[in-house]
């Protein structure tokens, strides 16, 4: 009998793909079968997702592989949807959406948490729940928008909202609930006690399931016009980063580091690490598939240098990500440093002269040229990550051996090998689709294709290319780390602080 495929849409922060995926028993194959993009847009004096827009994409895509499979001659046993965390959209008593999500970037939320605070104490906050304070959790944005809930009767973060469009199941799946800040860690359910001292509504929140929860088939209407007819909706872990790291055979001494806009760096623990030096440090402890923590620090990360390359175009400087890194790759030294989770990173109007504006004031020379701008982000972005990973040797009392880069950004060879000379730490790369291959095994466990995670992990290590990068003894290293360090103090606060997804 021939094994079925499965699609899985995976959705971040301004672009989407939809990926057919055969999880065969001697080969691995996903193929992409479109890409779009929805970048957020003022609607109402807030910035915004276009929802329509999204959604029509995922059904064109969801309608090319229906068309693809066929000229395989295969079936397609379910979908999966993944995405990025803390935005929702909000749903009225007859299953309308009340009005396009606001993103995350949005300033709504500007000096929330301290509102936020003031009723609930931080301390009460993270012991309740170990997520990290950022001004854009779900928590906060819902604080803002508290007095124009009266029409809310269903509050669904995005993939929950667009498997409610998909399927009429409406849920909260754990790995995405747990980053509303909103869960409490002990229970692993809504944590009512605290929404009520905040003045929140708890009625609105969708019950939680578990990734790997089938939601049942889509709607009939959906299936026809796509050509999907019996084929179910499943929801793997929805947040993007549990599926990447679902797909990852890591073992307890190495960490891995998400690598994107977002350098989401972490370990895999069996239950949430909770204490006064995991806050006084900002670590969050997201929900992992099948039960695990994700044990996560959320630091920028290449949307520094793709804001660059976007002002560099504007400006008719086209240079290809490629020659970008063989230039990089090519000049020997360190030059200045900036600490990336400057909260002016987060979303500058100009990204160069936020740069500009750091360097002025750390006393350093600000260099045009985009090669000594790209390597300069690529450096920093390194010592960043090296320091969060000794926190983390630190906070768990474990002694690293190694890292895997998780994503795309694993593609950059020169952050890849900067990484591992920061860091002294093995760094492997390969799973550049390792939000995707997460989500689809976990649709091939629910069918009975893998037993478990780690016959799931197994298969990985038995199909994918991985590439190893040894830390390197450079000249200068070891005075650059001082520097970077000197410039990361100074913005001690600002870590603290820190925003990320």
């Amino acid at each position: 009998m021939t094994e079925p495929l499965f699609i899985a849409v995976d959705l971040g922060a301004g672009s989407g793909r939809v990926f057919l995926c055969d999880i065969g028993l001697h080969e691995l194959r996903l193929e992409e079968i479109r890409r779009f993009h929805y970048p957020p847009r003022m609607k109402k004096g807030r910035l915004r997702w276009d929802f329509s827009l999204i959604f029509d994409e995922i059904k064109a895509g969801l309608r090319q592989a229906a068309a693809r499979a066929n000229e395989l001659a295969r079936v397609v046993r379910s979908i999966g949807i993944d995405s990025w965390a803390v935005d929702y959209g909000l749903v009225d008593a007859n299953g309308t959406l009340i009005d396009d999500p606001v993103c995350y970037r949005d300033d709504r939320t500007d000096g929330a948490i301290d509102d936020v605070c003031a009723l609930v104490s931080r301390r009460s906050i993270f012991e309740r729940t170990g997520i990290q304070f950022q001004s854009f959790n779900t928590l906060i944005q819902l604080w803002s928008e508290r007095k124009d809930l009266s029409k809310a009767s269903k509050l669904l973060l995005l993939p929950d909202l667009i498997n409610y469009v998909l399927s009429g199941t409406t849920a909260a799946e754990f790995t995405n609930a747990t980053t509303t800040q909103m869960i409490n860690a002990s229970t692993g359910t809504w944590d009512v006690d605290m929404l009520e001292h905040l003045g929140l509504p708890s009625g609105i929140l969708p019950k939680i399931i578990p990734a790997g929860s089938d939601l049942g088939e889509l709607k009939p209407a959906i299936a026809a016009e796509l050509g999907l007819q019996g084929v179910h909706v499943l929801a793997p872990g929805t947040h993007d980063t549990a599926s990447a790291v679902a797909a990852a055979p890591i073992s307890p001494e190495w960490a891995y580091i998400s690598s994107g806009t977002w350098s989401l760096i972490g370990m895999e623990l069996d239950k949430p690490l909770i204490n006064a030096d995991v806050q006084c440090e900002n670590f969050t402890n997201e929900g992992g598939v099948y039960g695990l923590t994700r044990f996560i620090k959320n630091v920028m990360g290449l949307w520094i240098f793709e804001s660059c390359r976007l002002e560099w175009k504007d400006h008719g400087i086209d240079l290809e990500y490629d020659e970008i890194i063989a230039e990089i790759t090519n000049r020997d030294g360190f030059g200045a440093m900036i600490f990336p989770d400057d909260k002016r990173f987060l979303n500058p109007s100009s990204m160069l002269n936020a740069i500009w504006n750091q360097l002025r004031e750390t006393g350093q020379e600000f260099n045009e040229d985009p090669i000594a701008i790209s390597k300069m982000i690529f450096d920093s972005l390194a010592f960043r990550c090296a320091s969060v990973l000794r926190s983390i040797e630190f906070l768990t009392g474990r002694r690293l051996v190694g890292v895997q880069i998780l994503g795309g950004g694993g593609r950059n060879r020169y952050l890849n090998q900067m990484t591992a000379n920061a860091s002294g730490l093995r760094v492997k790369s390969g799973l550049y689709e390792a939000t995707v291959l997460g989500n689809v095994l976990v649709q091939a466990i629910s069918a009975g294709r893998f037993e478990s995670l780690s016959q799931a992990r197994e298969y990985v290590v038995d199909n994918v290319d991985f590439v190893d990068f040894a830390p390197q003894a450079l000249e200068e290293l070891n005075d650059a780390r001082t520097r970077y360090g000197e410039i990361e103090n100074r913005f001690a606060n600002a870590r603290r602080s820190i925003t990320g997804l």
